[in-house]
């Protein structure tokens, strides 16, 4: 496929895609009705960010190789050398995550999954815990609003870098072949 003279691959199918613009939308929901709004719709909308993290693990495992989440997850030092090299205007582009944003990307899954499960766990009756768990639930919750906006400046930096729209690329799911 081309555009513009510019071949294209495909390198998010529909599912990474799907759970990675319904997240932010569950996440939004939680936000919006914490504290203040209905309890149930809290509830509701973070047991779907929780079921969402959990599909995107699996589809992480089963899934096709850009999907896999053994294509883009590397070791701390492959992150570091990354991001010296991004410091040092060096960085190779990469089709799917670079090293860096697999570990952004896993983090932010693991605050969003540490967030769900807190709040379940909190709602569930009997557990003597409650204030420990609420203190949890919160700072995860903390957590992925910060990884959130990093992954937000990430994408906007990258994409200037690259000279191409990562965040159409996850929406129709192509980038520029290498």
């Amino acid at each position: 496929m081309t555009e513009g003279g510019t071949a294209l691959v495909r390198v998010w199918d529909p599912i990474v895609r799907l759970i990675h613009w319904l997240l932010p939308v569950m996440i939004a929901a939680c936000w919006a009705t914490a504290g203040d709004g209905p309890e149930t719709l809290h509830q509701a909308a973070g047991l779907a960010a929780g079921v969402l993290v959990g599909l995107r693990l699996l589809w992480g495992v089963v899934g096709p190789r850009q999907a896999r989440l053994s294509g883009f997850l590397r070791g701390p030092r492959a992150v570091l050398t990354h991001l010296r090299a991004l410091r040092q205007g060096r960085a190779p582009r990469h089709l799917g995550h670079d090293p860096a944003g697999g570990a952004l990307a896993l983090a932010l899954l693991a605050c969003i999954a540490l967030t769900a499960l807190s709040g379940w766990l909190r709602s569930v009756a009997g557990i003597p815990q409650a204030g420990a768990l609420e203190i949890l639930h919160e700072a995860a919750a903390m957590a992925t609003l910060g990884l959130a906006a990093l992954h937000v400046g990430a994408v906007i930096l990258a994409s200037r870098r690259q000279g191409e729209s990562l965040i159409a690329a996850m929406i129709d799911g192509r980038k520029r072949a290498e």
